[in-house]
Parts: C-alpha cells; structure tokens; sequence
C-alpha cells in the first residue's frame, strides 16, 4: 500500500464533516432526533414556508439531507450523494433551504442563506472533485461514480431544485395576490 496522500486524506475529512452535519440535520426532519421536529414538525414547518405538499416536501429535505449526507461520508455514490445534499432534493435541499432564507439576506446571523448555501456548495464540490481513494466509491472500483452519473446527477438535482422552488414560489405568489375573480 503507498503512503496516504494529503489530497485523499483531506477529501476524507472533508467527506465525513460534511456528510455527518446534513445526515444530522436530515435526522432531526426526519426522525426528531437532535432536536429536531420530526416528520409533524418538518411538515409544519414546510407548510409556513409555502412549499405543498408540505408533507412529501418535508420527506424528501429529510431523505435528500440524511441519505445524500450518509453516502456522502462513506463515499459511496459520490456524484448522486453531492448532488442529492446539495440539491434535495447538494443542489436540492439546500438550493430550497436558500430560497427560504434568501429573503434575509446573506448572513446566517440575521436568518439569512449564508450555512445552507455553504453546505451545498461543499456537497456539490465533493460530488464533482469526487470521494478520494479512501472511500467506498474506491473500494468499488467506482461502479457508483462513473463520469456520467455525475452529469445526471446535478441535471436531475437541478430540475427537481427548480420544481421545489417554482412550486413553492407559485403557492406564495397565490396567497400574497389571491385570485378574487
């Protein structure tokens, strides 16, 4: 076995920090944990946020965050799991999370998008650099990153991203200007 590389090594830190902190926040929409609102919570919350229907849209920021976020630190399925943290649905989740925030500015001080960009942003980057040779991505000769697994991977994130976020910006504009005709 030859030396471990500082590139492989800090793509392992990088990989588990990142994959620990949004499988933890997709747990806690999920199932509560860490104090988090669970499934009623979750679906509350996405229903005063304006996305609908609130429920799936609460299941799927929980599964995107804590299953893109677990195979992100394993590295398994590197280009879907960056994608799919970013997303939730790396591009999903979070690009929803930024459109909720967005109105608040930038920083995360006053309730703005500042974290949530951020973690999507590190999942995307992770998901296209790739997992590094300390990961199961490598233990398996990559069969789950293969180069064109990453172009559909962010294609079909961004699509789902822009559907959540268009969806929930209709459902807003209704209640904001009602149709009284």
């Amino acid at each position: 076995m030859s030396r471990p590389d500082r590139r492989d090594l800090g793509l392992l830190a990088l990989r588990v920090g990142t994959g620990a902190v949004l499988a933890a926040h997709g747990t806690q929409k999920l199932a509560g944990w860490f104090g988090g609102g669970g499934i009623a919570g979750t679906t509350a919350a996405m229903e005063a946020m304006g996305f609908h229907p609130p429920k799936h849209s609460a299941v799927a920021a929980g599964l995107g965050e804590a299953g893109g976020g677990a195979l992100l630190a394993l590295g398994l399925a590197t280009p879907a799991a960056g994608a799919a943290a970013a997303g939730a649905a790396a591009a999903g989740a979070m690009a929803g999370a930024v459109a909720v925030h967005a109105p608040a500015g930038f920083f995360a001080q006053g309730g703005g998008y500042e974290y949530p960009a951020f973690l999507g942003f590190t999942a995307a980057a992770i998901g296209l650099a790739g997992p590094g040779r300390y990961s199961l991505d490598h233990a398996t000769r990559h069969v789950f990153d293969r180069p064109w697994t990453v172009a559909l991977a962010f294609v079909g994130s961004a699509v789902a991203a822009a559907a959540v976020v268009g969806r929930r910006a209709r459902g807003r504009r209704a209640v904001i200007y009602p149709d009284t005709t």
